[in-house]
């Protein structure tokens, strides 16, 4: 592994800082809203090589917080997903860890274009071991629990609990796994990632992805972060959760994780769909299943409130002072 170290920022970082720079010089009321609290969001974004890659980390809340969790986004997603989120936890006295996958946000794309499942676990372990943390929690969507599953595997006795977003059993065979990699990668990368317009992209994720209406600066958030994905990331992640070897060894994982999970299931997700959630939860050795109602695939941005609520009692359900 080698040895990881603070660096400058991205150029996807301050590219973005001076187009809300742009907007807050000259954008109309709600412009000029959205760029002084992304801007003051920004404040807290830190940069770090590790293994060979520049990773952003968004970190903020109390640097003496007795409780700390790390947020890991979904597939084709970014580290400000979680803004809600953060703003409760942190309100709260928790410290949160918001990270951008390598390939994902303000992180660069891997120059070695390795994006295999293994990597983004060992990502994670040398920012852990940068950061110097000793015990904390996870909380995840998407494809991020596997990120963080993977890490459990390959740490035990690290994490504190997990909570996991819109992630459930896989069930998978081998039509699935020969199509979907080609079907969600024209649908993403030549479809909507070369759409310059949020409107067209946002209708998809109302009409399948989303039970809820969610505010249109969510909108906005949810749109950048196709355009700061790399096509060859997406690429391969969706070929590795397409796959039946990937596929099988989720509720080992599971099993193997030694920490209490949370499992919260949208009623109406329709990729992973809330059943599929209770039955991995139910090879968990200290996991609990929630269904949230009226909610889809999407939950940190449709119900923000809710998944705030949710981390937050969990996280103090199981923090050192507590156990």
């Amino acid at each position: 592994m080698k040895q990881s170290r603070q660096t400058g920022p991205t150029e996807k970082f301050l590219a973005y800082s001076e187009k809300l720079h742009k907007l807050s010089a000259g954008g109309n009321r709600a412009e000029i809203r959205r760029a002084e609290y992304e801007t003051g969001l920004m404040a807290a974004s830190r940069f770090v090589e590790l293994n060979g890659v520049v990773h952003h980390y968004h970190d903020s809340g109390p640097a003496d917080a007795g409780e700390t969790v790390i947020l890991i986004h979904g597939w084709d997603c970014w580290w400000m997903w979680w803004h809600h989120i953060i703003r409760r936890l942190n309100a709260n006295g928790i410290r949160t860890i918001a990270c951008d996958l390598k390939g994902h946000g303000w992180s660069e794309s891997d120059p070695r274009n390795d994006y295999s499942k293994h990597t983004f676990p060992d990502d994670l372990h040398a920012l852990v071991e940068f950061l110097g943390l000793d015990r904390f929690h996870i909380s995840a969507f998407s494809f991020g629990p596997l990120v963080a599953l993977n890490y459990a595997k390959k740490h035990p006795g690290k994490i504190r609990s997990m909570v996991l977003f819109n992630f459930g059993y896989l069930d998978n065979n081998p039509f699935i796994e020969k199509v979907a990699p080609a079907t969600i990668n024209f649908a993403f990368n030549n479809l909507l990632r070369k759409v310059g317009w949020w409107l067209p992209t946002y209708m998809f994720a109302r009409l399948v992805l989303a039970k809820n209406t969610v505010l249109f600066h969510d909108v906005q958030i949810g749109f950048e972060s196709l355009g700061f994905c790399a096509p060859e990331a997406i690429e391969q992640t969706t070929a590795q959760i397409t796959s039946l070897a990937v596929t099988s060894t989720v509720p080992e994982l599971v099993e193997r994780a030694d920490m209490p999970i949370l499992f919260v299931a949208g009623d109406g997700d329709p990729i992973m769909t809330s059943e599929n959630t209770r039955r991995l939860a139910g090879y968990s050795r200290k996991g609990k299943f929630v269904n949230v109602p009226e909610c889809g695939h999407l939950i940190t941005l449709e119900l923000p409130e809710t998944a705030g609520r949710l981390v937050l009692d969990h996280v103090l359900g199981n923090a050192a002072s507590a156990s």
